[in-house]
């Protein structure tokens, strides 16, 4: 049962309303009951000031792997959205390469039940674009989205039958499924592990060219012309895919993408000294691309910012460079990383709030995102003048593989509100 909560004195900041004041939120049975005045007959059970702190919508993360079912060693739903309840993330979207496949409305329940029991976040699934992701038969994208799922993808794992593809993209584009890509043509990827530039190159790593991305880019934005389908774009890394998506948004081809919050401050210089932390899938590019990245978020090209979060086990990190397993533990830097662009005047504050909660909403169709009256009370407290440091041994996530160790950031986290009930307090 969620409590009858009253938060006083917040700063109220809600993108989709271009709105923002000093005022009382009011939360009863999950939901957000009145703004303002107390409405007639509620009794708080909980007051909560918070004066001088900004109250948004809880966080909607595009992109996380939360490792169960099937690679539980790396974590769990429980401590993964423990995790992005401390970093203020109200709701989570899985890709479908967990193990099982979320290629069947059971495994999509499966999920479903699980992450009920946690109750930390809100857990949604994008299915499988194909059976067992192998790139060769269609799944029931109907019944998918029938048992919950938001989106269909193939995740990281090719499709290398283009007519295969355009069928699948016309299915999905029948039953209005938005289909999530990660751009990656695998035989220009050719193993590699880190930006095929002069970093990689003088460290004798295997590279991927920004064609690898560019090349995926291409075929799908023709296909996603013909069918109608939306398309949308996860964790892009280039700077020519930025121009690329933004001259097919002219053209009206209904397409989107996101970035991940990592993409926007590293670069393959950060690898010298075969840091690990910085093995990543897509991999960090040059500073021409991060800067372009940047722009993109700017201009509105990039509508989302996403964690892309990949929690490991220590072990998963300690073999040499290209052996050592992609991905970053990044749901408790997400907000601190995006409020750094806006301390870096890259954008102001009404557009960091928007890339992280009413972007990813009308990305993934929900009906969230918003700070109104009868939504759910799904809210982030937080003080924006609190200077603090990230520590990974702090971490609340079972991976503490990040490449933030030690970095000063600005605002801070204070409070998480999912369905009504405090589910992160300092």
């Amino acid at each position: 049962m969620s409590p009858t909560i009253s938060i006083l004195h917040a700063r109220l900041h809600d993108p989709s309303a271009d709105a923002e004041r000093v005022t009382d939120i009011h939360l009863s049975e999950g939901k957000i009951v009145a703004i303002g005045d107390t409405p007639a007959g509620f009794s708080a059970a909980q007051q909560i000031d918070a004066a001088g702190h900004y109250l948004i919508s809880g966080i909607i993360d595009l992109n996380t792997r939360l490792r169960e079912p099937g690679q539980e060693q790396k974590g769990t739903i429980i401590s993964e959205t423990t995790a992005a309840a401390r970093g203020g993330v109200t709701t989570v979207i899985c890709p479908p390469d967990t193990d099982p496949v979320i290629d069947t409305p059971a495994v999509a329940e499966l999920i479903r039940r699980r992450a009920k029991q946690s109750a930390q976040a809100r857990v949604l699934s994008v299915g499988a674009l194909t059976r067992g992701l192998a790139g060769e038969q269609l799944t029931e994208m109907a019944a998918l989205k029938s048992s919950g799922c938001i989106a269909v993808s193939n995740a990281r794992r090719p499709v290398r039958n283009n007519l295969i593809l355009k069928r699948a993209l016309e299915y999905a584009a029948t039953w209005q499924i938005p289909v999530f890509v990660n751009p990656l043509d695998h035989a220009l990827n050719n193993s590699g592990c880190a930006h095929d530039g002069r970093v990689a190159n003088r460290l004798g790593l295997p590279g991927i060219p920004c064609s690898a991305e560019t090349v995926a880019v291409a075929t799908m934005l023709e296909l996603a012309q013909e069918s109608g389908a939306h398309i949308h774009f996860q964790k892009i890394s280039t700077a020519r895919a930025v121009e690329m998506l933004h001259e097919a948004q002219i053209k009206g081809i209904h397409v989107t993408a996101d970035v991940a919050a990592h993409q926007l401050h590293l670069t393959e210089m950060d690898v010298d000294g075969f840091d690990s932390n910085c093995h990543l899938l897509p991999p960090l590019r040059t500073l021409a691309d991060r800067n372009a990245l940047r722009q993109g978020v700017a201009e509105g090209v990039i509508s989302a910012i996403c964690s892309g979060h990949e929690p490991h086990e220590a072990d998963a990190k300690l073999a040499p460079f290209p052996a050592t397993e992609p991905g970053i533990s990044a749901l408790e830097t997400l907000l601190p990383l995006t409020l750094r662009l806006v301390d870096e005047k890259l954008i102001d504050l009404p557009r960091a709030i928007a890339l992280l909660t009413s972007g990813p909403a009308e990305i993934a169709e929900l009906d969230s995102g918003r700070v109104t009256v009868g939504a759910d009370a799904d809210l982030c407290l937080i003080d924006l003048d609190r200077e603090w440091q990230f520590a990974a041994e702090n971490m609340l996530s079972a991976g503490h593989n990040t490449p933030f160790d030690g970095w000063e950031f600005k605002g801070y986290v204070t409070h998480t509100f999912f369905e009504g009930r405090m589910t992160w307090s300092e």
